[in-house]
């Protein structure tokens, strides 16, 4: 019989579960200092996860720009994935299973572009090209607004940051949390370490494909007003006169 935990207990359990997932997956999927040129360009591109609980077993999705690289070579990543979690998270034999997904929209993905910014920076491409290429295929893909931010020792030993903005960005309020997507990653360079942040405004969109489905609160769209059309009269109704009734005699 399962032990019963109080829904407090139970939503700060499920929180450091998936802080903890997301963190083993997220350094196991990351780019190593020791990886050659040919092994970061196989890099899986790791984009997020979701936990769909069911009472029978745990799915565990993983969101990545390359899934051929979770499965491995005939599904063996993802076995050894799927064991270490299982051990790791005390869950029993069979009720853990994992899946890749890919991501559709890798340009409207904080965590997919702040990868890409971090591969392009160990590769010791310009920090300014980087960035800038980076905001450029995001707003390409559709997004309504962008911003990047590395700080560190960038090109000199004093430490500077550096911030590239394009298009539009909100920054409070419940639309903020709904709209705007965040990603920090931290760079391990030769002359010191970098960090890198990016925000993605994403558009609305009804299909929930793209981006959310609720507008933003803001946003008054006007309709235009229907045309009145006449109410017909029949000609029958318009000659026939009103009745006018008969005057009462008085009485003495």
């Amino acid at each position: 019989m399962a032990t019963q935990i109080s829904k407090k207990k139970k939503f700060v359990a499920d929180g450091v579960f998936y802080a903890e997932l997301n963190e083993l997956l997220t350094r196991e999927f990351a780019l190593k200092p020791e990886e050659t040129r040919e092994e970061a360009r196989e890099m899986v591109g790791y984009s997020g996860v979701e936990v769909r609980v069911t009472p029978t077993r745990t799915e565990i999705i993983i969101r990545a720009t390359r899934t051929k690289n979770v499965l491995g070579e005939k599904g063996q990543r993802i076995r050894e994935l799927t064991s270490a979690i299982q051990k790791r998270f005390h869950f029993k034999e069979g009720t853990v299973d994992l899946f890749a997904e890919r991501v559709a929209f890798r340009g409207l993905c904080a965590v997919a572009q702040a990868e890409s910014l971090k591969y392009k920076l160990v590769e010791g491409l310009a920090v300014r090209r980087a960035c800038y290429g980076v905001v450029k295929f995001i707003m390409e893909s559709g997004a309504k607004g962008c911003e990047v931010y590395v700080g560190g020792k960038v090109r000199t030993q004093r430490a500077k940051g550096m911030m590239f903005r394009d298009g539009y960005m909100i920054k409070s309020g419940q639309a903020a949390k709904m709209y705007v997507d965040y990603a920090t990653r931290h760079v391990l360079l030769r002359q010191g370490t970098v960090g890198i942040r990016i925000a993605i405004m994403l558009p609305h969109d009804p299909q929930g494909k793209q981006g959310p489905k609720l507008p933003q609160p803001d946003i008054v769209k006007i309709l235009e007003p229907k045309e009145e059309e006449p109410v017909p009269v029949t000609p029958a109704a318009a000659e026939k006169a009103p009745e006018v009734p008969a005057p009462v005699p008085a009485h003495n």
